[in-house]
């Protein structure tokens, strides 16, 4: 009985992947349902000792009282304690994926395999969508009929999210695993290898996930100095992003075909004309002027201007209100919204729900101790990874934790289902690869 349990768990787990696409619910339930089979499988194995005596297990637990303790002191105490509860599903999911799948080749080779064909298949989605091109209205449907809301930018099969970008940059490199470790054939291995990341760094380029594309870039940068074995993949493939991408950037009318009418570092402040044949007079020229987001350059040049500079802005200020117990988990949007000190931070846009980066939402939302838990976290996922059996895998797994973790970035919520349950499934996966022998 166990054994058939065992395995119809195992699968809903590996398949993880394939509900963020779905929807939160389904990643919610697993998870929960993951940390009930977790506690039952190990006390009817007699392993629950071994659990007990992980260090990351231990930490995970000690991090989450922590959670619970400070939200007594938050600006909204039934906000704080209700996420800070729940969080306690995204630290056991790394711990049910350790416990339950590593150094299973079977499992693993299931799960790296589906993540290597469900990137796959999401970018094909996203080149089909980005073919699709119209100049009046942009990128058009992709194979499911979904078309995305802002001119310009990709959303894949994932409905009204304008996410392919991350979600095949964070786990691409985890597909990787599947191609360097189960394909035996050297030859097949290299090429197949090259193909597969100059496909993701391309298909990043053009979802218009900027942040994306350069942590994406960061991890193949990371395995080409560090992981020599295989310096020739990432080289090769790092070069083929860069001159694809350009040659896209030069011929592609979305990038030319346009006048530039106002930049300004504000959302959505580039403002451009488009010229094009009208549908229903193809002799006659039709302009239609369009609102994007500003250049890099643009936001650099003014960040203070810019959605993130004020954003950042309002956190440190919050921060310096609320040094040492921070303002509580999910207060954001609620202390924007309800103190007279800060509804005026943020000009020409609404209060958003979260500070748009991991460390700063730590140091706002838990204080002090918070960032410093949240950075001893990471440490002991680290840690962990270096102590058990070093090899191939474990360059996989650092290089995806940066790409994950990077601290100059913007990210979206860890309190947020897509976004946690992600996280940290790939936590568990880069732990469980670690522990997988030779």
């Amino acid at each position: 009985m166990l054994n058939k349990v065992n395995f119809f768990f195992i699968f809903f787990i590996s398949i993880l992947p394939l509900s963020f696409i779905t929807g939160p619910a389904i990643p919610d339930l697993t998870i929960v349902f993951g940390g009930i089979f977790l506690i039952f499988y190990s006390y009817y194995k007699k392993t629950y000792q071994e659990i007990l005596n992980n260090s990351l297990f231990k930490f995970s637990i000690i991090f989450w009282f922590f959670l619970l303790f400070i939200s007594f002191f938050s600006q909204n105490i039934v906000l704080a304690y209700r996420d800070s509860i729940i969080f306690i599903r995204y630290l056991v999911l790394p711990i049910i994926l350790v416990f339950l799948i590593y150094n299973n080749k079977n499992i693993l080779k299931f799960t790296t395999g589906l993540i290597f064909v469900l990137v796959i298949l999401v970018c094909f989605d996203c080149i089909f969508q980005f073919l699709n091109y119209d100049p009046e209205f942009g990128f058009g449907k992709d194979l499911l009929g979904f078309t995305p809301d802002w001119y310009g930018r990709l959303n894949g099969p994932f409905y009204q999210e304008l996410i392919p970008g991350a979600y095949i940059s964070k786990f691409g490199l985890i597909g990787l695993a599947f191609a360097l470790v189960f394909f035996k054939n050297k030859r097949l291995q290299n090429y197949l290898s090259i193909f597969y990341l100059t496909l993701i760094g391309v298909v990043t380029y053009i979802s218009g996930e900027r942040m994306a594309l350069a942590t994406f870039m960061l991890g193949l940068t990371f395995l080409f100095i560090f992981y020599s074995k295989k310096r020739i993949i990432f080289f090769i493939s790092i070069l083929l992003i860069c001159l694809i991408s350009l040659f896209i950037n030069k011929n592609h009318p979305f990038y030319n075909d346009y006048k530039i009418l106002e930049s300004t570092p504000y959302h959505l402040g580039l403002k451009i004309e488009k010229s094009f044949q009208c549908k229903e007079n193809k002799k006659l020229t039709c302009n239609k002027i369009i609102n994007l987001q500003p250049s890099f350059v643009e936001v650099l040049k003014n960040f203070n201007e810019s959605p993130y500079g004020q954003i950042y802005s309002l956190s440190l200020k919050m921060f310096s209100d609320h040094k040492l117990q921070g303002i509580g988990l999910n207060n954001f949007t609620y202390l924007c919204e309800n103190d007279d000190r800060y509804k005026d931070k943020i000009k020409n846009y609404n209060c958003v729900s979260h500070p748009h980066n991991i460390y700063l939402q730590w140091l706002v939302e838990a204080g002090i101790f918070g960032i410093i838990f949240f950075v001893l976290y990471l440490y002991f996922v680290v840690q962990f990874i270096l102590k058990n059996n070093f090899n191939k895998f474990s360059f996989l797994s650092l290089a995806n934790l940066l790409i994950i973790f990077w601290p100059i970035m913007s990210t979206g919520s860890l309190l947020k289902n897509w976004n946690g349950v992600s996280t940290f499934f790939l936590i568990g996966l880069c732990l469980s690869l670690s522990r997988l022998k030779k």
